[in-house]
């Protein structure tokens, strides 16, 4: 029973342990099922992975969506934690999208298959920079996005130095998109940190797991010259969560997103490298719950309302 309540919490004891291969990890299979939603009936491709739990009634959950080698089970742990709470909690996998504007597209019209009012949304780098630009975009028309957790994440892509190359990675083989991908992410390979080191292995065989096609997609997505009007973005309750310790991004980054977002909430992590979701989840678990009661019992609430 003790371990029951400590998979549903997100507490793990379970450092040593390959995380795919984790009773944890296969609690969340077991026990949250995953659905594939086409939201554009002409195109095939354009179908969602997602995981949904909690009170399917609630109309404003919060939506999780992963970075570039990320998969819908990325957040497995908030899923399960936030499950125990009773949040409506759904972890999203983007299908190939080579612009912003058909992700904008998809996105709302995801948003509209699932019947979900407004949505908080948690974005981990790329899907973060993905949110920000879906809230620039429909902030003023037709405003979907209550509030925003960013992680690791970024308002830039030219932090990456390929703008210039960016509409040829759809030709380039996925051995090439891989180590595109995890040159920015050079320091998870002197990772000392076991937590740290288990993220990484975990998130490299999510990477494994995605074709040629989602990669380049998504790495076109993250290079293409862009940035975050940020203007458009400060009516909106925004938390910042990063890490202390190394991670692809730099300090640099970082401070410029703070002037972004003066009014910002921070929350900090000492250690938790690239991925601190999967290594760090009681913390970034409690930072998320923080972050949501500050609805709670109103309409904006992705938990059920208490009633007198």
């Amino acid at each position: 029973m003790s371990k029951i309540i400590n998979l549903i919490s997100g507490r793990s004891d379970m450092s040593n342990e390959v995380v795919s291969q984790s009773s944890e990890y296969r609690y969340f299979r077991s026990t949250i099922s995953q659905k594939k939603i086409v939201v554009d009936q002409s195109n095939t491709s354009t179908a969602w992975t997602l995981y949904d739990t909690g009170p399917r009634d609630n109309d404003c959950p919060i939506l999780f969506l992963p970075p570039v080698s990320g998969t819908a089970d990325t957040f497995f742990r908030q899923l399960l934690h936030l499950k125990g709470k009773g949040y409506r909690a759904i972890s999203l996998e983007y299908p190939t999208y080579w612009t912003l504007e058909e992700f904008n597209q998809g996105f709302m019209r995801l948003l509209d298959h699932l019947g979900v009012r407004k949505v908080h949304v948690f974005g981990a780098s790329l899907g973060g920079f993905l949110l920000q630009k879906f809230a620039e975009i429909t902030n003023r028309r037709d405003p979907r996005i209550h509030s925003i957790i960013l992680c690791n994440s970024f308002a830039d892509t030219t932090i990456f130095h390929h703008t210039d190359s960016a509409m040829l990675f759809w030709m380039m083989p996925s051995v090439l998109l891989k180590n595109i991908i995890m040159g920015n992410k050079s320091i998870d390979l002197i990772a000392k940190d076991k937590t740290i080191r288990s993220s990484i292995d975990f998130m490299n065989e999510r990477l494994d797991s995605l074709s040629q096609q989602e990669l380049a997609s998504r790495l076109t997505l993250n290079c293409i010259s862009s940035y975050v009007q940020p203007q458009k973005l400060q009516n909106i309750p925004i938390t910042i969560l990063d890490v202390f310790d190394h991670c692809a991004i730099s300090e640099r980054v970082k401070q410029e997103l703070y002037k972004m977002y003066p009014l910002a909430k921070r929350a900090h992590l000492k250690s938790g490298g690239n991925y601190p979701y999967i290594s760090r989840s009681e913390e970034v678990n409690m930072h998320i719950v923080i972050h949501l009661r500050q609805f709670e019992n109103t309409q904006f609430s992705a938990k059920p309302k208490l009633h007198p």
